[in-house]
């Protein structure tokens, strides 16, 4: 409610006038049925709707979950001028030729960005106004994020209709999941500015305060400070000192054959592997992976599988015997 005058002046559909005539301090219902008769006075249609429902979801993206497709070229292949109208027409006409009942709206964002509400039916059924799937794509970039969809069959056909409106060979899918859109867009675009030094570096570190007791020995007070000072210099190696792009969770899928000296026992003589899922959730979860050895929850450096999400751009793993 907080945010309707904003997203309605962004649409540019009601005149200005109209919007003065809406009285936003009533009950949601009355607003609504206020908004609508202004809508058939003049005239709205389903493409206007799917405008204002883009415009909408670019101001809640973070209500949808984002998965990342990364495409390729062929070997030798050069990379194309590009044209987004071009692209919009090519992406419309393989879905429109594959599925009658498809309704496809553009609407052109920052950074080159084009963002894609598809409402999916099938051959026999209209279009689904109230469940469409979002596409965001960065012009001359192998990158697409979406948003997840419930009607999993149409994957590949949105995959084909990406990969030759936008003039590349292949694409698949990352292990990449997250709410935060920015975030993910930060992490396949490197973005944020990681470095990944060696643990070696020498480099000095400011004077920092370290919250010890006065009254402890001098010599524990020497032993703290350098260890403390160590760990604060591994975690800033590791995850520098800006803010981190956020994620709210990673899983690790590890698969290993039962290994013992001894012989004989059930496990031995099992063919299939061990299987364990582990999974870190947390509202900012490589902010907080940052804080755990500053706050001697864990031994810096933390394993490679937990810092390593950023630079491999993953957040899904699966580990296996090599």
């Amino acid at each position: 409610m907080t945010e309707m005058m904003t997203i309605l002046k962004t649409w540019n559909f009601l005149s200005e006038n109209q919007l003065q005539t809406v009285n936003f301090r009533q009950r949601k219902e009355s607003l609504v049925q206020d908004l609508v008769l202004l809508c058939e006075e003049n005239r709205a249609s389903l493409k206007d709707a799917a405008l204002l429902d883009i415009i909408y979801t670019q101001f809640h993206r973070h209500q949808k979950v984002w998965d990342v497709f990364q495409m390729s070229k062929g070997p030798g292949e050069d990379i194309d001028l590009f044209d987004m109208e071009q692209f919009k027409s090519s992406f419309k006409k393989i879905l429109k030729r594959a599925l009658k009942n498809v309704t496809v709206s553009f609407r052109d964002a920052e950074e080159n960005a084009v963002w894609i509400r598809i409402a999916w039916g099938t051959q026999y059924r209209k279009p689904n106004q109230y469940k469409p799937a979002y596409v965001v794509y960065y012009s001359q970039t192998p990158y697409a994020f979406t948003s997840s969809s419930q009607l999993k069959s149409n994957l590949p056909l949105l995959g084909q209709a990406l990969t030759i409106a936008s003039k590349h060979h292949q694409i698949v899918k990352m292990d990449l999941r997250s709410r935060y859109l920015d975030s993910l867009k930060a992490i396949v675009f490197k973005q944020y500015n990681q470095t990944f030094e060696t643990h070696n570096s020498t480099t000095p570190l400011q004077e920092r305060s370290l919250g010890l007791d006065i009254n402890m020995d001098s010599r524990i007070i020497h032993e703290n400070k350098i260890e403390k000072e160590r760990v604060q210099r591994v975690t800033q190696e590791i995850f520098g000192d800006y803010p981190q792009p956020r994620l709210e969770f990673a899983q690790y899928k590890l698969e290993t054959k039962f290994k013992s000296d001894l012989n004989g026992g059930i496990l031995a003589e099992r063919e299939e592997p061990l299987r364990c899922l582990v999974k870190f959730s947390s509202p900012h979860l490589l902010e907080a992976l940052k804080s755990l050895a500053p706050a001697g929850i864990a031994d810096a450096p933390l394993s490679p599988l937990l810092t390593c999400i950023p630079n491999k751009g993953m957040n899904y793993f699966k580990i296996r015997d090599k």
